[in-house]
């Protein structure tokens, strides 16, 4: 695949990921097109590469802060009050042991 698709798929890949951003939509797009434009004028194909390289690892980190996100909320949705009982019982406990 040429570098300029491969930068083309890759700016396709964050516009798509960027879409649910925590801080959103508004303050995702302006720097991702901020960062590309940085470098628009970048033809050595050594460093093109290692700018490439480096925008796969952002994809891997917001794919990964996505995932973090979502296991976030599923653990506060079905384990938060379990988890104050737990807190509850280990208070009593330790009121009782000690004199």
């Amino acid at each position: 695949m040429s570098q300029r698709a491969r930068v083309i798929n890759l700016y396709k890949t964050l516009v798509y990921l960027g879409r649910d951003y925590p801080l959103g939509w508004d303050y995702f797009r302006p720097r991702l097109k901020a960062a590309f434009l940085k470098n628009r004028d970048v033809t050595d194909p050594k460093v093109v590469d290692q700018l490439i390289d480096r925008g796969n690892f952002v994809v891997k980190e917001i794919e990964t802060l996505y995932m973090l996100k979502k296991y976030r909320t599923l653990k506060k949705r079905y384990y938060s009050e379990e988890k104050d009982s737990i807190v509850e019982i280990s208070r009593k406990l330790e009121s009782e042991s000690c004199p």
